[in-house]
C-alpha cells in the first residue's frame, strides 16, 4: 500500500537557468506523465509570461501552458491515511491521485520556481501566485508537508477564489498535487510581481492536468468555461499585485542529506 510522503522537498541548487538566447518555445502538444517540470514566470520578448519549464528533454525547454497536459496515472493512486491531519483528502481508505512532492518514477514531478535569470534580477522580493479557479470532476488540492510532517495547505478548490501565495525570487518548490476523481482538471493560474523599478507585471493561463489511466490527450480539447484570457502584461504595466505570501527562510531552500527543513513564514488566501 502506498503512503503519502511526509518529507518536504525544496530545491534551489538543481535548477540551471536557460540562456537568454534560448530557442523559441515549442508549440507541439505534449503529455508529461513522468519527469520534472516547473511552473514559473519568465520574460519572453520583454513580456512577463507564465510557462512550464520541461526538464524531461535535454536541453530543457519552456513550454506554453496550452501545449502541455500533466498526467497522474494509476501509479499516482494512494490511499488516504487514517491520520486526521489528512482528512481534507477524503475518507480514510479512499483512493485518490497524488502527484507527490518527492520524485517517484512513472509520475510527473511538477514544482514551481522563480529562478529564471531575468526574473531573479528584476523582481522585487517575491512573485504572487494565484489560483483563480478550478474546473474538474472532483476536488483539487495542493499542499506542502511542514518540518513537523503535517500538511500545510496552499490551494483547495473547495474554498473561495482567488487564492494566493507568495513565492520569494530564487525559489524552487515542490508540493503534493491531489485529485479525488478521475478526469481532466483545468487550473486557472496567474503570477504577478512588482519589479525593482516600481512597475508591476501579471500573466495567467490554464494549467491542464489529467488524473487516471485514460487518454490524457483528451484534455487538450477541454476549454475553460471562460475562454477569454487576457494577454500577458508588459513590464511597463501599473496593475496592482497581491501581497499574501509564504516564503522560505532566508529567501532560499536548503536541501539536507536525509532530511529537508522547510520553514514556512506564512500562508494567506485572498478573500473572495
Amino acid at each position: 500500500m502506498k503512503a503519502l510522503a511526509l518529507s518536504a522537498l525544496l530545491l534551489s541548487t538543481a535548477f540551471v537557468p536557460l540562456a537568454a538566447h534560448a530557442e523559441p518555445a515549442p508549440t507541439e502538444q505534449k503529455v508529461i506523465a513522468d519527469g520534472h517540470v516547473d511552473l514559473g514566470p519568465r520574460f519572453v520578448d520583454g513580456r512577463w509570461t507564465v510557462q512550464l519549464r520541461d526538464d524531461t528533454v535535454d536541453p530543457a525547454v519552456w513550454r506554453p501552458l496550452d501545449t502541455v497536459v500533466l498526467q497522474a496515472s494509476a501509479k499516482a493512486q494512494v490511499t488516504v491515511p487514517a491520520d486526521p491531519a489528512y482528512s481534507f483528502l477524503g475518507t480514510a481508505g479512499k483512493k485518490v491521485w497524488v502527484i507527490p512532492q518527492v520524485q517517484q518514477a512513472g509520475i510527473p514531478w511538477p514544482g514551481w520556481n522563480t529562478q529564471d535569470t531575468e526574473v531573479a534580477q528584476r523582481v522585487d522580493r517575491e512573485v504572487t501566485w494565484s489560483l483563480q479557479g478550478v474546473e474538474g470532476p472532483g476536488t483539487f488540492t495542493l499542499f506542502l508537508n511542514s518540518d513537523f510532517g503535517k500538511p500545510a495547505p496552499v490551494f483547495d478548490s473547495r474554498k473561495p477564489f482567488p487564492q494566493q501565495t507568495g513565492v520569494d525570487v530564487g525559489t524552487h518548490v515542490h508540493g503534493n498535487w491531489t485529485f479525488d476523481a478521475e478526469g481532466t482538471y483545468l487550473l486557472d493560474v496567474a503570477m504577478s510581481a512588482r519589479l525593482t523599478d516600481g512597475t508591476t507585471v501579471s500573466d495567467h493561463g490554464t494549467l491542464r492536468l489529467y488524473a487516471g489511466a485514460g487518454d490524457a490527450r483528451t484534455a487538450f480539447a477541454v476549454e475553460p468555461a471562460t475562454s477569454e484570457t487576457p494577454a500577458s502584461t508588459p513590464a511597463t504595466s501599473s496593475q496592482p499585485t497581491g501581497v499574501p505570501r509564504w516564503a522560505i527562510a532566508g529567501g532560499a531552500a536548503v536541501l539536507l542529506v536525509g532530511a529537508v527543513l522547510v520553514v514556512l513564514r506564512r500562508t494567506r488566501k485572498a478573500r473572495g
